[in-house]
């Protein structure tokens, strides 16, 4: 698994894994747009269902620019995740600059009334130099 998910990290029982693929199909270099899919895969391996809450992203761009993206859930879903299951998503992230990183936290709620953090591993967004 770490070969597709190169990027995990662990928090409190939640694993969070990482894939990032930048898309020359969706990117418009003479636009100065480049685009990247990633996907996620978050691990439950406590002893009790935890539910994803709220999702915070710092993307940043090889300008040293810093965007700040919060929000309810992941793709519009705040999904619950049972003892050894684990929730799948991808989604997408557009810069103006051929490279960046992000990084964040997830907030989670399980059998106990208090909401955690679990940290979303930074990763790198890089394309590839095309050479002319």
């Amino acid at each position: 698994m770490q070969a597709f998910f190169p990027f995990s990290e662990t928090t409190d029982g939640v694993t969070v894994r990482v894939s990032v693929t930048f898309l020359p199909e969706q990117s418009d270099i003479d636009g100065l747009r480049w685009f990247w899919a990633y996907h996620i895969r978050i691990e439950n391996e406590r002893d009790s269902a935890v539910q994803l809450l709220t999702r915070h992203w710092r993307i940043s761009d090889a300008r040293g620019a810093l965007h700040r993206v919060d929000g309810d859930g992941v793709i519009g879903e705040q999904p619950v995740i049972q003892p050894g299951k684990s929730h799948d998503y991808v989604s997408g992230c557009p810069l103006n600059t051929p490279s960046g990183a992000m990084a964040g936290h997830f907030m989670f709620v399980g059998s106990a009334p208090d909401a955690f953090e679990v940290r979303i591993p930074h990763f790198p967004l890089t394309a590839p130099t095309v050479e002319q």
